[in-house]
């Protein structure tokens, strides 16, 4: 029997097309966009800088092809190219003060006592070399390696719907070599940046909002990116929380826990162990992978664990109480749950390791295989109806500024959707984007204007063609002749 888990709800996508949203309150939505950017005002302490956030944010919620600063400043009333360009690669603001208001305002909006917390890897392509932290590394959008910007994002879910809380820049170990110094501070890297994995920015980011203690969460989930990082999930479970991470399959593990040996007293001969180690006849852990083969048919079980806007996704669930290998001794009594679609060869089996207790229902366990989806959404809103990717800053201060606007203006979407959940059951994120286009200021240009934009266009590609020109000159005489 197939059993249907908590998040196999419709989408909003598939939900009845209910729309109890009357012109006037479309009408309402700028004044809602103002009074969500007040709620930021500690964090923009000049007036110039809150006008050019909000002026910011209405840029990004156009409907525009590339939503870099120059078009959204040509496309809207009271936008200026150098003053928003100025706001984001210079600005003296605090990204990190503003993320802490946008913390609690999210917690406002989806915060739920068994809301969950994403890790997951968020990477922009990239071409040349001159912007902060890129590289030729893994880069998730295109599936192989490539030269890119690579971050960590922290991302929050509920029943209620999911956006990003905090995001991390990765710098590759290169950046931190000597030949890389130029760049360095060409980019305006901070001197007190230190090399950190993924799993390190991931603990670090993690680490803050348990201290702010305003986000409620019960689990955190990741991929095995960062389901490999013990450290990572010790410090979740050391903070009382439940983590849920894919795992490698040649994890290992036993069914039952092994004898283990103290460190010996002193003996008449030889040197005794000072740590503890397996006792000789323990037998040896075994790969998740080779565990997952040995159980039986009766073990899997199928779940809907997701409505998709195009049907039901089933899969086969099988779920075992194990205690994992740490450091080849045993650790903790955990969860191992393998997922599969159904029909599908071992390789293609999923695997994840879970701290939650022995009481916990295998069916919540299901369901928590299909929470790592929200953050994949979450990305790709943002990119696409927001321009999350469409920046052309290249310094830290740039990516940061940029990377926090995209996360208030996701946000305020997510905010705006959930405030009309029950007039308008099938609002999407998207759905609420169009809306806004009837409130924003959107510049309309006369025939002159058109005219004299088209010039200043003109003469900015004239400059910058003189410019690499004259760069390119300076190049070839510097160079030595072969």
């Amino acid at each position: 029997m197939t059993q249907r888990i908590g998040r196999a709800l419709p989408p909003p996508s598939g939900r009845a097309p209910v729309m109890n949203i009357s012109s006037r309150d479309v009408a309402g939505l700028g004044d809602e966009l103002n009074e969500f950017h007040n709620c930021f005002a500690r964090g923009f302490v000049r007036c110039e800088q809150r006008y050019w956030a909000l002026k910011y944010s209405q840029g990004q919620l156009l409907n525009l092809e590339r939503k870099s600063i120059e078009p959204m400043a040509v496309a809207l009333v009271g936008g200026n190219i150098q003053a928003m360009q100025q706001f984001i690669s210079q600005g003296a603001w605090s990204d990190e003060t503003v993320l802490t208001l946008h913390r609690r305002a999210v917690a406002e909006t989806l915060g739920r006592p068994d809301g969950v917390l994403i890790l997951d890897g968020c990477d922009f392509p990239k071409q040349g070399e001159d912007s902060v932290g890129v590289g030729r590394q893994y880069c998730g959008p295109l599936g192989k390696l490539a030269n890119c910007q690579a971050s960590v994002v922290l991302a929050y879910a509920s029943e209620l719907g999911a956006t990003l809380l905090d995001r991390r820049l990765y710098l590759p170990q290169a950046w931190f070599a000597e030949d890389h110094r130029e760049r360095w501070k060409k980019c305006g890297i901070p001197a007190a940046v230190t090399f950190q994995t993924k799993p390190q920015l991931g603990a670090e980011m993690l680490q803050a909002v348990m201290a702010e203690g305003v986000v409620s969460f019960r689990w955190v989930t990741m991929d095995e990116g960062y389901g490999t990082a013990g450290y990572l999930l010790d410090l979740i479970d050391r903070a009382g929380k439940l983590f849920f991470a894919e795992i490698p399959r040649d994890k290992q593990a036993w069914l039952q826990r092994p004898k283990s040996v103290p460190p010996a007293a002193p003996g008449p001969t030889g040197r005794p162990p000072t740590l503890t180690h397996l006792a000789p006849d323990a037998p040896p852990a075994q790969r998740v992978d080779a565990l997952a083969v040995q159980l039986p048919p009766a073990a899997w079980q199928r779940f809907i664990i997701q409505e998709g806007s195009k049907g039901s996704i089933e899969v086969e669930i099988a779920i075992q109480r194990v205690v994992m290998a740490d450091e080849e001794l045993p650790g903790r009594d955990e969860w191992l749950v393998l997922r599969r679609a159904l029909g599908a060869p071992l390789k293609d089996w999923k695997f994840y390791r879970s701290n939650a207790p022995a009481a916990m229902s295998r069916k919540t366990l299901a369901g928590m295989t299909a929470w790592r989806w929200p953050v994949e959404i979450v990305i790709e809103e943002s990119k696409g109806e927001l321009g999350l990717d469409h920046y052309e800053v290249r310094g830290w201060v740039g990516w940061h500024h940029h990377t926090t606007m995209t996360l208030l203006a996701h946000h305020f979407l997510v905010r705006l959707r959930v405030n009309r959940g029950i007039t308008a059951p099938a609002l999407t994120v998207s759905q609420v984007r169009k809306l806004l286009q009837v409130v924003l200021p959107k510049r309309e240009f006369n025939a002159q204007e058109a005219l004299d934009e088209l010039a200043r266009i003109q003469r900015q590609n004239y400059g910058a063609y003189r410019s690499h020109k004259k760069r390119r000159r300076r190049a070839a005489k510097s160079s030595p002749p072969n």
